[in-house]
């Protein structure tokens, strides 16, 4: 059973804007830190963005100023909202959260949602 479930990503021209979204599902009893992180073709996976459940955000230096992080706890929800997107964003997007499952938590990892900007 897949615990987050992301949504949202596509192509984009340079300047557009797109929403991903990731959704936590499951025998979920409490979500701790939510976030973001990237990986293009030949490089590491890196941090994009993350939110603690009080709200409180962290943005990598080059999203700065242009992707805004947020989540519904309700919904067991996060998303991240890009705009002025560059040909340096295209990558896979992937989730992450720490989940409270059968209570215990663990660090757990979305499938990953591709994100291309090219004109």
């Amino acid at each position: 059973q897949r615990q987050l479930v992301e949504s949202g990503g596509g192509l984009v021209q340079p300047g557009g804007s797109l929403r991903l979204s990731c959704a936590a599902s499951g025998s979920i009893t409490s979500i701790n830190t939510m976030g973001w992180y990237r990986q293009a073709p030949g490089k590491q996976r890196d941090l994009v963005a993350t939110i603690t459940r009080g709200g409180s955000a962290n943005y990598a230096d080059s999203v700065k100023g242009r992707f805004t992080i947020s989540r519904d706890n309700a919904k067991n929800t996060v998303y991240l909202q890009m705009n002025n997107l560059k040909p340096e964003d295209t990558a896979v997007y992937y989730c992450n959260a720490d989940l409270k499952v059968l209570g215990f938590f663990r660090n757990y990892w979305g499938q990953g949602t591709q994100v291309t900007v090219s004109s």
